[in-house]
């Protein structure tokens, strides 16, 4: 089987910075995949990249097989790509409804309300707050905002950047279980980016460990939790 996505020796940075240092990884169709790693190790870059901005300076990237290195996002985002960015980065000035249609407009074609209902099952909330403008709405709520928003253009595969951060525990297990179910019932595959080691590599099928934007360590998601210098180096209080 082909993966849905692959990274292949993919080397990036900024300026003189280099964030990534030939990093490799593959998500298959229908899985979880969690890269974990400190504050710095390049994570939010790698997802970044993947989206075209910054281009790699050497390596590929495969969506379904097909290289998008450095493609334009938005006509990344046309292939069925869809990103929850890190700080969510909602729209605040606009309504709850508003900020979800933004998302739908990667649509090529077709109705959003299926896409909204879905919204509305996973995440009640937001349909209670449907004209409430974004930006009032709590730190949680404002997570399901970006993750519906990202959703509404029926991805592939959908990149998670932190969705826990700054969360209270019984929002993020709330987050988390919304991803559970989103890959259960409809097949979704998502690459999550967490600091949040424990939540994240309970929840996906494998996992990758990223430490100075190299990979260091790769494995499925449990038998990665189980490894003591995984436990030594990003368990303590739940946050690497």
């Amino acid at each position: 089987m082909t993966p849905l996505l692959e990274v292949d020796r993919v080397s990036a940075g900024y300026g003189a910075v280099q964030a990534l240092a030939e990093v490799s990884l593959h998500v298959m169709p229908g899985e979880i995949v969690t890269l974990i790693g400190a504050n710095g190790a390049g994570k939010s870059t790698l997802l970044m990249t993947i989206c075209g901005d910054p281009k790699p300076r050497m390596g590929r990237i495969l969506l379904g097989g097909e290289d998008i290195t450095g493609e334009a996002t938005h006509l990344t985002m046309r292939r069925g790509l869809a990103q929850s960015p890190e700080g969510r980065r909602i729209f605040p000035r606009m309504s709850v409804y508003e900020n979800l249609l933004m998302g739908a407009e990667a649509l090529v074609k077709g109705d959003p309300k299926p896409q909204l209902e879905q919204v509305f099952t996973l995440f009640p909330r937001l349909k209670e707050r449907l004209a409430q403008r974004g930006g009032t709405l709590s730190g949680g709520e404002q997570q399901m905002l970006a993750i519906g928003r990202a959703l509404m253009s029926k991805p592939k595969l959908l990149l998670l950047d932190e969705p826990s951060l700054g969360l209270a525990p019984l929002v993020v297990r709330q987050i988390f279980g919304a991803i559970r179910a989103l890959n259960a019932e409809t097949g979704l595959t998502v690459l999550l980016v967490e600091q949040n080691a424990n939540q994240a590599l309970r929840l996906a099928h494998r996992g990758y460990v990223l430490v100075n934007g190299r990979i260091t360590m790769e494995g499925e998601g449990l038998a990665l939790l189980a490894r003591p210098e995984i436990r030594d180096a990003y368990l303590g209080g739940g946050h690497g």
